[in-house]
């Protein structure tokens, strides 16, 4: 049985779901038990940090020679999530050893890098469910007074596959899956889960040693970097639509500079102080365009036309007709580097580059290239 808890999201009521760790936490819970009682155990009950309590059925529970094994099956309820409907298993052990050990099975990831709130080495199992996991082992430990240790296995089947598709390889996790979620429960299309992916990234870059962020919107912009520069982007920023939480945690993080690349469609939005630039969120990218090519003396109807095309690379190609492009970008590279120093309140260096794919770099804010030339010199000294 699903969750029965909704959010409303973009007019639209979904269903929420529960995380992997969450998951993992109940799965322990219900093989602990089992092993203590020495009894099946059906479902089990977990409290998550939501405040939402869950009755979860307890799948493929099993009695080992050295213990028990039970599954808890993902449900990740509306939201488009590449792990719904995956097992996640716990086998709990006695230990010779006080304490609890949390080790990693088949499809659980390994930490490889620091930055992450997993130690280097270990499963890659988050803080939250990791203090669920320890939570729920204490408490049956707790109830039938034992005072030993457990080492708990957490498997994920078909965890290693699927983690290939995720930003797992990139952040220096092998081998499988993270065990994730801070509120124990999966929002439909949460853009926190998002943003906390940005800062996971970003966290990871920082322990490395990175000082400088190289950050895109996605793959179009990445295409373009390495075609047109040849920069190596292994290590970059993808931030989506979130560019204020972007710099905001660059500044936490004490990072020197930030260098955003992005096609005119999306950076655009920058020029107006956009920091979100969901098109649900904000647009006039081409009011703005408008506005400043008629500042650059174009016509009414010049501005009229430009107002009114229905993309960006439309209205670029109107303005190069009348020879408004190079004034109406230099004010919109002007701008946006305004807007990005502002929201760093100058606590660190910000540069922007602009391109379109049919007409290359179309704008580069002051510093932008010395940022290339750096990123372009690193790539020359790996080789």
């Amino acid at each position: 049985m699903g969750l029965d808890h909704y959010a409303v999201k973009e007019g639209k009521e979904l269903r929420c779901g529960y995380t992997t760790g969450t998951c993992a936490a109940a799965a322990t819970s219900a093989a602990a038990k089992m092993l203590f009682s020495g009894k099946p155990v059906a479902s089990v009950r977990i409290a998550t940090p939501k405040g939402i309590v869950l009755d979860l059925p307890a799948e493929e529970a099993a009695f080992l020679e050295s213990g028990a094994r039970c599954a808890v099956r993902k449900d990740a309820g509306d939201d488009p999530d590449m792990t719904d409907g995956l097992l996640v298993f716990a086998t709990v052990e006695k230990s010779g050893e006080k304490g609890i050990l949390i080790c990693a099975g088949d499809g659980v990831g390994i930490v490889t890098k620091p930055g992450l709130s997993a130690p280097v080495g270990g499963p890659a199992v988050n803080a939250t469910p990791r203090r669920m996991i320890m939570e729920a082992a204490q408490a049956v430990m707790d109830a039938y007074r034992y005072l030993g240790g457990l080492k708990i296995t957490l498997s994920i089947p078909g965890g290693a596959e699927i983690a290939r598709k995720t930003f797992n390889p990139r952040l220096g996790i092998e081998g499988g899956l993270s065990v994730l979620g801070t509120s124990g429960i999966v929002e439909p299309m949460s853009e926190q889960a998002l943003i906390d992916t940005i800062h996971v990234e970003m966290n990871s870059l920082r322990a490395a040693g990175g000082k400088h962020v190289l950050a895109f919107f996605g793959n179009y912009g990445v295409d373009f970097t390495r075609n047109e520069w040849g920069i190596d982007t292994e290590n970059r920023i993808t931030c989506s639509n979130y560019i204020g939480e972007l710099l905001d945690y660059a500044v936490y993080l004490g990072f020197s500079d930030v260098l955003l690349i992005g096609h005119v469609g999306k950076i655009l939005k920058l020029a107006q102080g956009i920091m979100n630039t969901h098109s649900r969120c904000a647009d006039g990218r081409t009011t703005f365009l408008a506005m400043e090519a008629m500042f650059a003396g174009a016509s009414k109807e010049t501005g009229k036309a430009v107002y009114e095309s229905l993309t960006t690379d439309m209205a670029i190609d109107l303005l190069a007709e009348h020879d408004l492009l190079k004034p109406v970008l230099a004010k919109a590279m002007e701008k946006i580097s305004y807007y990005m120093d502002q929201r760093v309140h100058g606590a660190l260096r910000t540069e922007a580059v602009m391109f379109s794919n049919a007409r290359g770099v179309l704008g580069m804010t002051g510093g932008a290239e010395d940022l290339l030339t750096l990123y372009r010199k690193e790539k020359n000294l790996e080789r």
